[in-house]
């Protein structure tokens, strides 16, 4: 995958890319390493030099459900694997004490923790998956995540698209936000992968405790 290959491919690429990188990101531990953030924004900003409006919006639709199906794998992975296994020894973001720490968060903040964990990306991985292992009602995750689903998703994606909209006077300026974007995309997928790559190289905490004591009903 390069620059030229994402931004010349057109909206196809576009799409296959990010619904691919959200739904990683939101079902599976190792989207705790993948940039979504700047993907969703990237994905807005290529679609622009397309002329993709409508592209789009389906876009934030279609990654929107992607989100909310990946969130509601990675509850059920939760519920049936628990979380003892997460944590790494060593670790600098595998580790017991960012796992006690999202837990807190969501025992704090209970049904708004999984729509604000949207906004925060290790915690957007961890959050599903505890609230499983906690035995948070299925019924109220999925309205959670959905809400907090509606709140990410179009907000970056739209926010690239029309950003670069603004920028088409200016058309070195509109090629050279395509290619940053796009640029710190790669970049940050690949270091994400060199880094889960080095946890995944430590030995499980074992003095890591089990999520069994969070009150998910609020």
């Amino acid at each position: 995958m390069g620059f030229i290959s994402f931004e010349d491919a057109g909206p196809v690429a576009v799409w296959l890319i990010t619904l691919s990188f959200v739904f990683f990101e939101c079902a599976f531990i190792f989207g705790l390493f993948l940039p979504g953030d700047s993907l969703l924004f990237a994905a807005g900003v290529v679609l622009a030099q397309h002329d993709g409006e409508l592209s789009a919006w389906l876009l934030s639709g279609a990654a929107m459900v992607v989100a909310v199906v990946g969130n509601q794998i990675g509850y059920y992975i939760g519920r049936s694997t628990g979380t003892r296994l997460l944590a790494r020894r060593g670790g600098k973001v595998l580790n017991k004490e960012n796992l006690e720490r999202a837990r807190e968060f969501l025992d704090r903040r209970g049904f708004w923790a999984i729509v604000l964990a949207r906004w925060i990306p290790w915690v957007r991985t961890l959050a599903p998956m505890i609230a499983g292992a906690a035995g948070m009602d299925p019924r109220r995750f999925m309205l959670a995540t959905a809400i907090g689903a509606l709140a990410w998703v179009p907000t970056l994606v739209l926010a690239g698209y029309y950003a670069a909209g603004l920028l088409t006077a200016v058309p070195w300026l509109q090629t050279a936000a395509v290619v940053g974007s796009i640029a710190f995309f790669v970049v940050g997928t690949l270091y994400g992968l060199y880094r889960y790559r080095q946890e995944m190289h430590k030995p499980v905490d074992e003095t890591a405790d089990e999520v069994a004591d969070v009150t998910p009903g609020r």
